[in-house]
């Protein structure tokens, strides 16, 4: 759900930044009876949305571990040491998400771990962890004295 929520917010923004760009040329076109022929801009333009969800993703599973969807569902990505994750390991999970997300998702089905991690977290040694409310008192703690 979250990377829905991601996809709708990056796909808005992308809509109308490629809607401005291509503003001017939509004149220029009908004017001379010329018609865009979309099906050239197709590989254009997935590589440019991918890059971008690319960006968005590595900026926020880096800087704070949560994109916006997961910020609105209470999921964080870390480390598998509960820490912040690097910039290259938020760039490597971000890869499978951006450019190979089907794939990173059936294989990752296919030969999942207790863990449930995605193909590309497994690669870049991250985990997507449920956060729970801070008045929430943690689950089976155990003290003892050192």
């Amino acid at each position: 759900m979250a990377w829905l929520i991601d996809f709708i917010i990056v796909s808005i923004g992308l809509g109308v930044l490629f809607a401005l760009i291509s503003f001017p040329f939509w004149f220029s076109f009908y004017s001379n009876d010329m018609v865009l022929d979309r099906r050239n801009l197709e590989p254009f333009h997935y590589l440019l949305s991918s890059l971008a969800f690319f960006g968005y993703w590595t900026y926020f599973e880096h800087t704070s571990g949560q994109s916006i969807g997961k910020r609105l569902l209470k999921i964080k990505t870390t480390n598998l040491s509960g820490n912040r994750v690097d910039i290259k390991s938020a760039a490597v999970e971000s890869f499978g998400k951006s450019f190979l997300l089907p794939i990173d998702v059936v294989l990752g089905w296919l030969f999942t771990n207790n863990k449930r991690q995605r193909i590309f977290n497994k690669i870049s040694n991250t985990i997507v962890i449920k956060l729970r409310p801070r008045d929430e008192p943690p689950e089976n703690i155990r003290y003892r004295k050192d």
